[in-house]
């Protein structure tokens, strides 16, 4: 089978973990060409990249910047080549003999796909860490089986909302008419942000659970405290604002600021306060720079708005502890009031 098809590989510190996902890739049938992007690493993983893997073209980023900006350079090396798909693949992420082969079949046989996202699990392959991504009514992202046994549930092929970045292939095309993702996000929800404009511009986004991928979860972020925080206010605002149209956007908003109020609650709770308040900052002056974005995405956009809604899922996201309370308020509430309607 001929593929032309770049796999792009953003990194920092990786180590020993990057030489794993690499030889994963470079074992394929038939092999990718392999993009490692790296962000100023300090740990001598490039130059073992190097030794290791000649065939890997490397970018150096002089600074880190973050995922997105980890992923666009090589995308942007990819699609200057002509490459037929490209792929994003985390540095801590291991692909199982076949995953690529997979997913370029899905999108060879379905043009209306846009990208095609893979099984990801736990390290161990007990757990799901994600079977594709979903947006909520609350305008709350979350992978889909996150934390569950994978039990088989998770094993037909469906089309999802959204893609996961740690491991998901992309038809050039789409790329090309969508655009990268956001550099601005740096990090966490930029898939999502991504996915969104894929599913504005018209494409299916799909799961193939034959592509299956191992990962270790949060090993970069982990090593920074409060980050993830910071970087969930400062963003989900942005996957919000940008992609859903006014209308929708007053009915999912009131939600939104309940669970972004109960969330930064949360973080006081594990000393992360000061980052979740530093992130509704950057959130705010953002959102002020991103209003041409939003009327681009949303002046071009074919879905109406009943489709758009249509591709949310209408409940909390599940295996939240930190929702418990608002859930269990807001589902007394709908009871009380679906209740009161009835009796009238």
């Amino acid at each position: 089978m001929t593929l032309h098809a770049a796999i792009v590989i953003p990194n920092l510190n990786g180590g020993d973990a990057l030489l794993d996902a690499i030889d994963s890739l470079v074992s394929q049938d038939p092999v990718p060409q392999v993009v490692v992007v790296d962000n100023a690493s300090t740990d001598g993983s490039i130059s073992k990249v190097r030794s290791a893997f000649p065939s890997v073209h490397i970018i150096e980023n002089s600074t880190n910047r973050g995922y997105a900006g980890g992923v666009n350079p090589g995308v942007q090396w990819a699609l200057g080549r002509g490459f037929t798909y490209v792929g994003v693949f985390n540095d801590d992420a291991v692909a199982q003999r076949g995953w690529l082969q997979e997913l370029a079949t899905t999108l060879a046989q379905r043009p209306d796909v846009g990208v095609a996202t893979s099984k990801v699990l736990s390290a161990d392959g007990t757990r799901l860490d994600s079977a594709g991504d979903c947006f909520t009514t609350w305008g709350l992202a979350f992978p889909r089986g996150r934390g569950e046994v994978d039990d088989g549930r998770y094993d037909s092929p469906t089309d999802v909302f959204g893609a996961s970045g740690a491991a998901c292939l992309f038809r050039a095309d789409t790329l090309r008419a969508v655009g990268l993702f956001d550099e601005d996000f740096f990090a966490y929800f930029e898939d999502i942000d991504l996915s969104f404009r894929i599913r504005h511009a018209g494409w299916q986004i799909t799961y193939c659970p034959k592509a299956r991928v191992h990962h270790v979860m949060g090993m970069t972020s982990s090593r920074s405290h409060g980050f993830t925080t910071h970087q969930t206010m400062k963003n989900l605002p942005l996957v919000l604002y940008r992609n859903v149209p006014t209308r929708l956007l007053c009915k999912i908003a009131p939600r939104f600021v309940l669970s972004q109020l109960l969330l930064t609650c949360w973080a006081f709770r594990r000393h992360q306060g000061r980052a979740a308040l530093t992130g509704h900052g950057r959130a705010v002056r953002l959102l002020v720079e991103k209003r041409k974005d939003r009327e681009n995405i949303l002046s071009t956009s074919v879905l109406s708005l009943g489709q758009i809604e249509a591709l949310m899922v209408p409940d909390f996201p599940p295996h939240r502890p930190d929702l418990d309370l608002l859930r269990a308020v807001w589902r007394k509430a709908s009871s009380m009031t679906n209740r009161n309607t009835r009796d009238r």
